[in-house]
């Protein structure tokens, strides 16, 4: 069965986004990132409404660098998929999910194939911590404290217990945490 691994960057005091939004803080390793081999293990993307529209269809410029145009190529190649309670929502490069959630994301990821990224936002993250639908956990730790933002993790029903599988420190100091979901 695929996993479904949450993937994304945070600050070290645990915001996803600044007060208003800002991603400007996230440092995107250029060489010896393994940014790309999660990419290849995967073939699935799962996004919630306003990151996708935010995300889901964005493209870098030509001055962004061959990298970054790299990774959005790859981004791009995957299935998408739209969690929403907007039924007026609609987007011919996305399968668009409403209702039955559990249900649908068991079919997808008994469907075989490589694995699942759910890219976010935090509302989607945390109606998938809630259900219990998460099996990794990999966070990049940016070091920089924000003292405001869109925190990570809110509104979590239960407790979840994780394991540690890895950590790598990069030469700009992030930190990147993997974890594995303890059931």
């Amino acid at each position: 069965m695929k996993k479904i691994i949450l993937d994304l960057a945070v600050t070290l005091d645990g915001f996803i986004e600044g007060p208003n939004g800002e991603i400007d803080w996230c440092i995107m390793e250029s060489s010896g990132s393994d940014f790309e081999d999660f990419l290849a293990g995967i073939d699935t993307i799962f996004y919630g409404r306003v990151s996708y529209e935010l995300w889901g269809n964005w493209q870098p410029d030509e001055k962004s660098g061959t990298f970054l145009q790299h990774i959005y190529k790859q981004v791009h190649s995957k299935a998408k998929y739209v969690f929403t309670t907007n039924r007026d929502f609609r987007d011919d490069k996305a399968t668009v999910i409403h209702s039955a959630i559990t249900d649908h994301v068991n079919n997808i990821r008994n469907k075989g194939g490589k694995n699942i990224w759910l890219y976010g936002g935090g509302a989607l993250i945390t109606t998938f911590m809630n259900l219990g639908l998460l099996d990794v956990i990999r966070m990049a730790v940016h070091p920089v404290i924000l003292g405001a933002g869109k925190p990570l993790f809110h509104g979590i029903n239960q407790r979840v217990n994780l394991k540690l599988i890895t950590s790598t420190t990069s030469g700009s100091g992030v930190n990147q945490l993997t974890y594995e979901v303890v059931r």
